[in-house]
């Protein structure tokens, strides 16, 4: 992760420049563009952020479009987290290892692929106080958030990480590559398996987005449990958080890890450190 970890702490001479996300039709729910359009005001950068939709079998044309129109950088979300991967010229070093990355940055003329969900996850765990060391974790999902997650936590030497999700061959490839025990869904009913930390990784959260989920979740041995970190933000609904409120377990939405990873991305791409704390006023509007 040295490539993460050198960032400078500089400002270069930028003109105006043009960066974007890139999803499905999911991508106008994003609240990507407003947040660093925001951060590039308030820092005094000229550029433009825009969400762009692609269809699946486009992805290959959409990376060639990037290179075409001197895209300067670009973010990668669900469901592309993965699937964007063999079309990039190179990846860096932890984006390898977990195999899902959320950001893009030019190297010269060629497209890097990195993922600072991970470090992000591990500037929010410094941020509170809580140390995942020798303690036990469980994730559910076995998508890209839930590689970046399961990589971070294995990385600050967790003893153990329980991977959950409804895929359970996923689930085992994930464990089996970057490191802990999957266990099914009906397993987690049926055995009293307790964790320190539980984190969803999936992005259901409200009720109806559950299909089971949230009772699974209800069903959870909670004892030791001492964070229960929720990825999705902005829910109406959680029943993520109204398990953690009813059984006295500290919680937190993904907001904080958002402005994390946002503040590693945006070094990426200008080199300037900017504080988390301006991409949460910029969640909320202010300038």
């Amino acid at each position: 992760m040295n490539d993460i970890f050198s960032l400078r702490n500089q400002r270069p001479e930028i003109g105006t420049r043009v960066y974007c996300i890139l999803s499905d039709e999911r991508v106008f729910q994003s609240k990507s563009p407003v947040i660093f359009s925001t951060v590039m005001q308030r820092v005094g950068l000229k550029g433009i952020y825009v969400p762009l939709m692609v269809k699946p079998e486009k992805l290959g044309e959409a990376i060639h479009g990037l290179k075409v129109l001197n895209i300067a950088g670009a973010n990668i979300t669900v469901p592309y987290k993965e699937s964007m991967i063999p079309f990039l010229d190179t990846l860096s070093e932890s984006a390898n290892i977990i195999g899902a990355i959320n950001t893009i940055a030019r190297d010269g003329d060629r497209l890097k692929g990195y993922n600072t969900n991970a470090i992000g996850l591990m500037d929010t765990f410094e941020s509170i106080g809580f140390d995942p060391t020798g303690k036990t974790a469980l994730v559910f999902g076995s998508g890209g958030a839930a590689r970046s997650v399961t990589f971070i936590l294995n990385w600050l030497r967790t003893n153990t990480v329980f991977i959950a999700a409804r895929n359970i061959q996923k689930a085992e490839r994930l464990a089996e590559k970057l490191g802990g025990m999957a266990v099914s869904l009906s397993e987690l009913q049926e055995e009293s398996i307790s964790a320190h930390i539980i984190v969803n990784a999936t992005s259901a959260s409200g009720y109806h987005e559950a299909e089971g989920l949230d009772e699974v979740a209800s069903s959870l041995n909670m004892s030791r449990c001492e964070l229960l970190l929720d990825l999705n933000y902005g829910r109406s609904e959680n029943f993520w958080k109204d398990l953690a409120c009813s059984r006295g377990v500290r919680f937190m939405d993904g907001l904080s890890t958002l402005a994390n990873q946002a503040k590693r991305t945006f070094a990426l791409w200008t080199g300037i450190q900017v504080d988390p704390a301006e991409f949460l006023r910029a969640m909320d509007g202010g300038v």
